[in-house]
């Protein structure tokens, strides 16, 4: 019998949640961020980003002063 040639993805090639692309419009909806922070990862990273990235670049001000 022939060894198929299947091309298979093993789980360290599958993305992880770290990986996975967000929208940066849903992902500011979902984190409530205020307008002009969601328009700044829009210009730094376009209309999708790594969940990672996104996480680590948002800032989020604090509504109690």
């Amino acid at each position: 019998m022939a060894g198929s040639q299947e091309a298979t993805i093993t789980d360290a090639e599958r993305p992880g949640a770290s990986e996975q692309l967000w929208s940066v419009f849903e992902f500011a909806r979902r984190y409530r961020l205020a307008k002009r922070e969601e328009n700044r990862l829009l210009m730094l990273y376009g209309p999708t980003a790594s969940l990672h990235v996104l996480l680590a670049n948002a800032q989020r001000h604090s509504l109690i002063s």
